[in-house]
């Protein structure tokens, strides 16, 4: 069967951070279901596509145009922010389009916790210091990990990457001080990629009391790790993909 639905990621904010393959869907599609105001309006102004908000959709609503214009031989652009696979909601548009037998792709975005980190310069990854990526979030309307599983996933060696929970700043700390010590470091990272971003950095004890001073309520990234001062305590640690190896027979 022919795929007339895409399910596209339009990156973080900054329309130069969509794929070119994503881009050329936009610019054919005759159908474009965006994420309202988490996609950037430039991306759908000038395009041909008949364009719906999501925003003010339910699921229902947006299956129903979906096939509505898959059965009329339209091609359908499902325009998600970031990376459709983190926190997009795509599962559950997935499950409708197969029961109706209509077939769809995926194609991937620029995550905002990557936008982030390079806004911050940061490596997730640095050797000897950080070789562990969690990307999480609090519970709430959607049910997930609650304060007892992010001292869990707390430990030193963990760069930690938390979305859709800066209104729980408080709630973060607390838990976190249980793992870390308190001048672990953090950074707050809002709306990044877009022209109003804002970089706020500082220890996890002053946690809640950065995001309350910068008045952060949401679309703000926080990041915790040792990884996140690599370039100031840890400038001595380096990958063994570049290492010379002419050092490596001398000292090996």
């Amino acid at each position: 069967m022919e795929t007339k639905v895409y399910f596209v990621g339009a990156g973080p904010g900054d329309p130069g951070l969509i794929t070119k393959k994503g881009k050329r869907l936009l610019n054919e599609a005759d159908v474009i279901i965006y994420a309202g105001s988490l996609v950037n309006p430039s991306l759908v102004e000038g395009l041909k596509a008949e364009l719906y908000n999501s925003a003010k959709m339910s699921l229902e609503e947006i299956i129903e145009v979906i096939t509505e214009a898959v059965f009329q031989g339209k091609t359908v652009v499902r325009l998600h922010s970031g990376d459709p696979a983190f926190y997009g909601a795509i599962h559950e548009q997935i499950v409708e389009l197969k029961a109706r037998g209509i077939a769809y792709k995926v194609i991937p975005g620029v995550t905002s916790a990557s936008a982030g980190a390079a806004s911050l310069g940061l490596e997730f990854t640095v050797p000897e210091v950080s070789q562990t990526v969690i990307f999480t979030r609090l519970g709430g309307k959607t049910p997930g990990p609650s304060s007892e599983d992010l001292i869990y996933f707390a430990r030193k060696d963990v760069t930690l990457v938390i979305f859709l929970s800066i209104n729980r700043a408080r709630e973060i700390e607390q838990a976190l001080l249980k793992k870390l010590a308190p001048d672990t470091p953090i950074a707050l990272v809002y709306k990044a990629s877009w022209p109003e971003e804002q970089i706020i950095r500082g220890k996890l004890k002053d946690l809640s009391h950065l995001v309350k001073e910068a008045g952060f309520k949401k679309t703000a990234l926080i990041y915790v790790g040792e990884a996140l001062e690599a370039a100031i305590k840890h400038m001595n640690k380096r990958s063994k993909l570049y290492r010379d190896s002419r050092l490596s027979e001398n000292f090996g």
